[in-house]
C-alpha cells in the first residue's frame, strides 16, 4: 500500500485502516462493518476473469486473491450503501464487478497520442479531462475541464450499467464515474493520492468521500 493514499486521507479527515489480504467473507463482512467508508486504491492489473474473458498476452500482472477479496468487499459495501471511493485500479475493480468490461492493454487496444502513462514525478498533470454537465464531479468543482495525473495500464471499456460517466479525456476513455443509485459511490482513473499536495481538486475529491462517510455515522 503506497503511503499516498494514508496521505490523502488523514489530509482530508479521515482515519485510514488497511484491510488484510483475506478469502474468508466472514472476516470481509466484519471489517466493512468496521469502516464508514471503503476506499478502492490502485495496484495490479484486473484479472479478466471477472469480467468474462479471456487474457491477452499483454496483460501486466494480476492478483486474483485481490481481485476475489475486492469483489466481496464491494458488493457488502454497497449493500451497506457505505460510502465508496475508487482510484485507478479501483475504477476498473468497481466497473468489472458491476458487470463492465475493460481495456486489458490500453497501448495494443486503444492506441492514442494521450499520455495515459507518464514518467515521474506523478503529481505533474499529463493530460485533461472534460466533466460531464450536471454530474457530481462537477458540481464539486465548478469546472468543465481538469488536468490530470495518469498512470494506468488498463481502463474502462464497457461501463457497466449501474454506472455514470463524470469525465473523459480527448481520447475519449471514461475517466471518473458515479453510481446514482448509491449515497456515494465515485470513482477516478487518475491519481489525487500523488497530486494532493499542488491540485487543490484532488483533495476536494477525496474530501468529499471522507464527508460522506462521516455522515454514515452522525
Amino acid at each position: 500500500m503506497l503511503p499516498g493514499y494514508f496521505d490523502v486521507l488523514t489530509e482530508a479527515g479521515g482515519l485510514p485502516v488497511m484491510f488484510p489480504l483475506t478469502a474468508d467473507g466472514g472476516q470481509i463482512k466484519q471489517l466493512i462493518g468496521m469502516c464508514d467508508g471503503i476506499m478502492f486504491t490502485g495496484g495490479q492489473d484486473v484479472s479478466p476473469e471477472l469480467y468474462g474473458e479471456n487474457p491477452v498476452p499483454q496483460l501486466g500482472e494480476t492478483c486474483i486473491e485481490r481481485d476475489r477479496m475486492e469483489q466481496t468487499a464491494l458488493e457488502y459495501a454497497m449493500a451497506q450503501n457505505k460510502p465508496i471511493l475508487g482510484i485507478c485500479r479501483g475504477i476498473q475493480l468497481i466497473n468489472a464487478v458491476l458487470g463492465g468490461t475493460l481495456y486489458q492493454d490500453l497501448p495494443t487496444m486503444h492506441p492514442s497520442d494521450i499520455s495515459h502513462r507518464q514518467e515521474r514525478p506523478y503529481d505533474m498533470p499529463a493530460h485533461e479531462v472534460t466533466l460531464i454537465p450536471d454530474a457530481p464531479l462537477m458540481e464539486l468543482t465548478g469546472k468543465g475541464r481538469l488536468q490530470v495525473n495518469s498512470c494506468h495500464h488498463q481502463a474502462i471499456k464497457d461501463l457497466a450499467a449501474d454506472l455514470t460517466a463524470m469525465a473523459v479525456s480527448p481520447d475519449g476513455l471514461i475517466e471518473a464515474v458515479y453510481a446514482r443509485n448509491q449515497k456515494f459511490l465515485w470513482a477516478v482513473q487518475w491519481h489525487p493520492e500523488f497530486s494532493f499536495r499542488k491540485d487543490p481538486v484532488s483533495i476536494e475529491i477525496v474530501r468529499a468521500f471522507v464527508d460522506a462517510a462521516s455522515k454514515s455515522f452522525s
